[in-house]
């Protein structure tokens, strides 16, 4: 009820939410730091590392080719995208060559963004002096999530292993303190994911949930 839990958390109390058709311990509601003291001697929480796999086919990719390495190429290139309204995901640039002095941008994007962006990208071609556009919209990214990460080392190493095993290339990476995104192709996504959730066990073993029907009383 509702008002069940509104008093408990005013009161800090714990709720014990049980089903009266069978013996099963059930699940407790407590505050974070008391969570250990419901656990029998010997027993802990354990916060999985990885709590999920995420994956989105809706997205593009823009390589702007040849940038020349010069303060402010990248700015005037983000501001031409933030006045076209365009929100960027990922983004990468190379290290410029010594010989050459230039570096190639690339970034993802909302596919339905993707030729607004090019458009606006295409008015700066004499200002910024890059070589050339190149669009990509047959990619998807797929990322695995988890609090857990933060303080378990070799997670980025098993993600990509787990990739690299089924043959999978990774175009770009992005990561932060709960999650790792990768860019690959389209049509490997599929077999990302599911890659990514073995190599993570993110499968039950358990027996399925029943639930049950009653009078309510």
């Amino acid at each position: 009820h509702l008002r069940c839990v509104e008093y408990a958390r005013r009161n800090n109390m714990p709720i014990h939410v049980r089903s009266s058709f069978s013996e099963k311990h059930g699940t407790w509601v407590v505050a974070a730091e008391d969570v250990n003291s419901y656990f029998e001697e010997g027993q802990a929480m354990e916060q999985a590392i990885i709590s999920g796999v995420a994956h989105d086919r809706s997205e593009a990719k823009i390589t702007i080719v040849g940038v020349p390495d010069k303060v402010g190429n990248a700015a005037a290139i983000l501001r031409a995208l933030g006045d076209a309204l365009i929100n960027i995901d990922m983004i990468v640039q190379n290290v410029s060559a010594a010989a050459t002095g230039v570096t190639d941008i690339s970034f993802t994007l909302p596919g339905s963004d993707g030729q607004t962006a090019m458009t606006a990208l295409a008015r700066l071609k004499d200002s910024v002096g890059f070589e050339q556009l190149l669009y990509n919209d047959a990619v998807g990214k797929v990322s695995i999530v988890g609090a857990g990460m933060r303080s378990a080392p070799g997670i980025t190493a098993k993600f990509f292993e787990a990739l690299a095993a089924v043959g999978i290339n990774i175009d770009m990476i992005s990561t932060s303190e709960i999650r790792i995104s990768v860019v690959v192709a389209e049509n490997q996504v599929d077999a990302a994911v599911n890659a990514a959730h073995d190599a993570f066990d993110l499968g039950s073993d358990e027996v399925e949930a029943v639930v049950y029907g009653g009078t309510g009383r």
